[in-house]
């Protein structure tokens, strides 16, 4: 199949959503508390469509498992989730299992190690990455006490920062921030702190403490950012990272057109910025800001022109 594979997102509401999945990307959003858009996601909780093409109107998760020719993958489930999020107020502190802790206390539910690239962030906007505490009884002491100033580590962020959240990383975004997140497909989520905050209802939310103390890093381990670019005519490329979960990479098309050699792998691209033309097998395809596809494995050189910036990821 020499042709994108253009997916239809799934919107989530949140308690600390907004509206600037609406103001920045143009989606129609269902209310003004859109916290997520699951943008290309195979997962039973909200699963992307098909937009185009003879799999118009398919579930990426029924693709997956009719047409594996597609994707060529060892992976028994689509293994990644592309995340729009819209942080208008203060997520909750969280921390998520690993892949043998989800799969033994998570129904056989995938860990979720995660990274974040911001797109937008209010002057002044901070993330929570990490922790102060040196030892389990020093992390559980901290968190008895609701000693967050002291515990929790804080972040100022701006928009092109890049950072990687590997499981068991307690973390948050603050207020202020939208982010594309690329993670492994899972849904489940520790919580540790929710400032004390009430729901429409009137209820808090659930904390999950035993479950993140179980999981939580200690000491917080970090992994230094440093960022490799490579050009090739039009098109530069900086690669975030790149492990057993996923490569991650930002393409930045300017100033002319330029020859890709696909990879073998399927890959996944978000356009976040601009706009241009995939052109492949004599066809051209109009890529626009927010919009999200797929290109199948093996599937062939391509051509890119434009002004582009995208989010490029493979398993």
């Amino acid at each position: 199949m020499n042709e994108p594979i253009f997916l239809q997102p799934i919107f989530q509401e949140r308690i600390w959503g907004g509206t600037k999945l609406k103001d920045l990307f143009g989606y129609d959003i269902p209310n003004d508390r859109t916290g997520e858009c699951w943008a290309v996601s195979a997962h039973p909780n909200g699963q992307s469509i098909v937009k185009n093409g003879p799999y118009q109107g398919t579930k990426l998760g029924d693709l997956w498992t009719s047409h594996p020719e597609l994707f060529r993958s060892p992976s028994k489930v689509f293994p990644l989730l592309t995340k729009l999020l819209d942080a208008s107020d203060d997520l909750s502190v969280q921390v998520h299992p690993d892949d043998e802790y989800a799969g033994k206390h998570e129904n056989g539910e995938l860990g979720k190690t995660e990274c974040w690239y911001i797109v937008d962030a209010e002057p002044g906007s901070v993330i929570i990455y990490g922790h102060e505490a040196k030892t389990k009884e020093e992390l559980v002491t901290m968190i008895e006490n609701g000693d967050w100033d002291h515990f929790l580590t804080k972040v100022p962020v701006k928009p092109g920062d890049f950072f990687y959240v590997p499981s068991g990383t307690l973390h948050a975004l603050g207020k202020g921030i939208v982010v594309l997140e690329t993670q492994q497909s899972s849904d489940t989520t520790y919580r540790v702190y929710d400032y004390d905050r009430r729901d429409k209802d009137g209820n808090t939310r659930e904390l999950h403490l035993e479950k993140a103390i179980d999981v939580t890093t200690i000491p917080q381990a970090y992994v230094p950012a440093s960022y490799a670019t490579s050009s090739n005519g039009a098109l530069t490329v900086t690669s975030y990272v790149s492990n057993s979960f996923f490569t991650v990479e930002k393409w930045n098309v300017s100033g002319g057109e330029t020859e890709v050699n696909a990879n073998e792998k399927y890959t996944i691209f978000s356009v976040l910025a601009g706009s241009g033309t995939l052109t492949a097998g004599g066809q051209s395809y109009d890529l626009a800001k927010g919009e999200h596809f797929i290109l199948s494995a093996g599937f062939g050189p391509y051509r890119l022109s434009g002004e582009l910036e995208m989010i490029m990821s493979h398993e």
